[in-house]
């Protein structure tokens, strides 16, 4: 059984970047195409960014588009959003998730499977 753990959130000024890390235990990763989604207080779970198995292929929100870059590494079972020029609508708990299924070009939450428990990015001077 696939196992997820997320880290790297935290408290962070606007403008300034993170990088979160998901690692994976129980299974190889390589088996999956990976999501971050985040889920804001009070607001659904969105969709991030998404990657496919051997990286060939990524999607991102238009919200997060040139600002976060979505990277994983098979070897390390680890997968990692870079987030850079973070802004206080970035704030919510960010969670990776791990689907089978055929990468899709939109992240949506029902495809995947797996998912970390999640880690708080806050934004705020």
């Amino acid at each position: 059984q696939l196992q997820l753990v997320e880290s790297g959130g935290g408290l962070v000024q606007p403008g300034g970047s993170l990088r979160l890390s998901c690692t994976a235990s129980g299974s190889t990763l390589a088996y999956y195409y990976i999501g971050w989604f985040r889920q804001a207080p009070g607001k659904e779970r969105e969709g991030v960014s998404c990657i496919s198995r051997y990286s060939s292929r990524t999607n991102y929100a238009d919200s997060v588009e040139g600002r976060f870059t979505i990277s994983r590494d098979n070897n390390k079972n680890t997968a990692y959003l870079q987030m850079n020029s973070l802004k206080p609508e970035d704030i919510g708990v960010y969670y990776c998730a791990a689907s089978m299924g055929s990468f899709n070009s939109v992240c949506r939450v029902s495809d995947f499977t797996f998912w970390g428990q999640g880690t708080q990015v806050t934004v705020s001077s």
